[in-house]
């Protein structure tokens, strides 16, 4: 995930497709992005998150989310289901593709994509150019407050950060953090 050059406020997140080269380019809100991060960097907030109430909510009741299926690409913007099983019940839910896996994180489930979403959306790209684009984008960005802060600073300011809720700022430490990790 990396902020989006396209769109102002707006982050792009990457998926790869197992074992191939291709990847799903998805513009995805900034309340969406960090709940993505949050959930792949293992952080806990003070309080939940929308997607963390669902899931306590959900195992509450006794549903779990199989897997999330991207369906449908139409118009520059994707669509997915969620399938979710509730005892022997199959249960199919509409879904933005970015609150998709942002629940998919959660509940372990593998997220597929249709191959004609993959086909009509997907871009060929080799481990490389992905690692190279997400530190060029940190790179250009060049307004990081953080950079001048070693790693044990920039860790502390990301705890501080998430307890006091604010997440596009641990957003920001964690790529800060991130990009100083793969200078070492």
């Amino acid at each position: 995930m990396s902020y989006s050059q396209s769109q102002s406020g707006a982050y792009a997140l990457i998926l790869g497709v197992v074992g191939g080269k291709m990847r799903l380019p998805i513009i995805i809100g900034g309340f969406e992005a960090q709940a993505i991060a949050i959930e792949l960097e293992k952080m806990k907030p003070a309080r939940p998150l929308t997607h963390d109430l669902f899931k306590r909510f959900a195992d509450e009741f006794g549903i779990t989310i199989q897997e999330v299926i991207i369906n449908r690409f139409e118009d520059g913007i994707f669509y997915s289901l969620l399938v979710c099983n509730k005892g022997d019940e199959t249960i199919y839910i509409d879904s933005r593709t970015s609150d998709a896996v942002a629940l998919a994180l959660r509940f372990g489930s593998p997220i597929y994509a249709n191959k004609a979403v993959i086909d009509e959306a997907g871009i060929h790209m080799d481990e490389d150019e992905v690692g190279k684009e997400t530190s060029d984008v940190i790179e250009d960005e060049n307004a990081s407050p953080y950079e001048d802060l070693s790693l044990k600073e920039l860790e502390e300011a990301l705890k501080k950060a998430v307890e006091e809720e604010n997440y596009e700022e641990a957003s920001k430490i964690r790529d800060e953090i991130k990009r100083k990790k793969n200078e070492l």
